[in-house]
């Protein structure tokens, strides 16, 4: 199916069953169209965490509707004349976006996690029918998503697979400080004569936020004859660019909901066409089952689709800004490491990473004085940023490596990181409010611990 916008014209605007075009936006978005399309947001928050759940705009929220009310009109009509003919033109446009052979490598799923879910039980398939070895490896990183290491122990270990866990050093001034832990781990995931079978590789860790160098990693996995390499990138599209054959990765998945302005929930999963790829299911079976996994991902019982239908109208809404996704991804990174050596400035901290190690978001380091000591410790902050002064923002404990003290407050070790996120509707004035929070608990001596028992006592009056 043909890219519509590759005639300068807007997608699919349906009035029943007839289509029409709307003209292409002869100027960009402005500053208001910008703060209108995202009005819903919750006045008065400083909201610098999209890496979380992304941000949808209004005009894509209306879209979702009219799918979902198109669906409700008409049953029978939505699903034998429109869904799969619809989610196809969804899948061709990411396949293009991403620059993949076919359109056959691109599945629509609800999420990384699902994604994970596909390619790990086949993993664990090929252990429990004898095809790798008890004690074979899976190579990942220790900063990997909860919920892929869950995946891992649900479906690998329980087969017999061992996993090999690679530290991410950090903070981290060097794509070679990254390199070399990393081939440590393949190391010791080939010792004693065992094989790598998967090497599961963050484009971009979640937290602490660093980019990781993909392409060069996956180079090195085929080098060390690693089976299949797995890049889970779900924050990536949107926030850095994507290439599926340059990085040459055999799996490959990116949320669309986080940095890509979809509805919650969407990710697409590219499977380069290998005869492994055609022994790959969806984790809920329905009637399609057996007729290639992008088959099978655009069905899997009655449910809402929605979030997959509108991937055409987000590219229109892209492409209303100067570059495009480019453009977008541009002003983001720019921003965010405007912002994030401002707070570190502001703080007397630093980054946890380099500006080129960054995507649309970055660590801050905070100040020792908070005492950030433990996970409960970050938490805790992050709850009080957001219950009493508005601010959405995720905290990061980072231990101390060798050498280092930080065990009291006072010892000046960096020991919490703030990882702030960009997008399109921040404003300078988010980033202040967030600094002039920080200073004022500094100010006032509240250090976690203390905000740890204020919070419970509240909870047990």
């Amino acid at each position: 199916m043909d890219d519509p916008r590759a005639n300068g014209k807007s997608t699919y605007e349906h009035d029943h069953d007839h289509v029409y075009k709307k003209p292409k936006l002869s100027s960009f978005i402005t500053e208001s169209e910008i703060r209108q399309e995202f009005g819903h947001h919750q006045p008065g928050i400083a909201r610098i965490n999209n890496g979380s759940f992304g941000s949808c705009p209004a005009s894509i929220i209306a879209a979702q509707k009219r799918w979902q009310l198109k669906f409700l009109q008409q049953p029978d009509h939505f699903f034998f004349n429109l869904l799969q003919k619809r989610i196809l033109h969804s899948r061709t446009l990411i396949k293009n976006l991403i620059n993949a052979d076919d359109v056959s490598e691109v599945s629509l799923v609800d999420n990384a996690t699902t994604a994970a879910a596909i390619v790990l039980q086949n993993i664990g398939w090929a252990f429990a029918q004898g095809r790798f070895q008890r004690g074979d490896a899976v190579v990942m990183l220790h900063c990997a998503f909860q919920a892929v290491k869950k995946s891992i122990e649900a479906y690998v270990t329980r087969a017999g697979g061992s996993v090999i866990v690679v530290r991410l050093p950090f903070p981290v001034n060097s794509n070679e400080e990254v390199i070399a832990e990393f081939k440590k781990g393949l190391a010791k995931g080939k010792a004693n004569g065992r094989n790598v079978r998967l090497a599961i590789i963050d484009h971009i860790t979640s937290m602490p936020c660093v980019v990781i160098p993909v392409r060069e990693l996956v180079d090195i996995c085929r080098e060390e004859g690693v089976d299949k390499v797995f890049v889970d990138a779900a924050h990536a599209i949107g926030s850095v660019h994507v290439d599926v054959k340059e990085i040459g990765a055999d799996f490959y998945v990116s949320n669309l909901h986080k940095w890509f302005f979809c509805p919650p929930s969407v990710a697409f999963l590219y499977c380069r066409q290998s005869p492994i790829s055609h022994d790959l299911h969806h984790p809920v079976v329905s009637h399609e089952y057996g007729n290639g996994l992008a088959i099978e991902s655009s069905w899997i019982g009655t449910r809402d689709y929605s979030s997959q239908l509108v991937v055409p109208e987000v590219f229109d809404f892209i492409s209303g800004f100067e570059g495009g996704i480019e453009g977008i991804r541009k002003k983001n990174h720019d921003a965010v490491v405007e912002m994030g050596q401002m707070l570190a400035n502001a703080w007397g901290t630093n980054l946890g990473s380099p500006p080129e190690m960054c995507p649309s978001m970055i660590m801050v380091g905070l100040p020792a004085s908070l005492g950030i000591l433990s996970d409960e410790d970050a938490l805790c902050l992050r709850t009080h940023l957001r219950d009493c002064f508005g601010v959405e923002v995720p905290i990061h404990y980072q231990a101390p490596k060798d050498g280092e003290v930080g065990t009291r407050d006072w010892d000046g070790c960096t020991t919490g990181y703030a990882r702030i996120s960009h997008q399109v509707y921040n404003t300078v004035d988010d980033y202040v409010k967030f600094r002039d929070a920080i200073n004022q608990l500094v100010q006032n001596g509240l250090t976690s611990k203390m905000l740890s028992r204020k919070i419970t006592s509240q909870l047990t009056d």
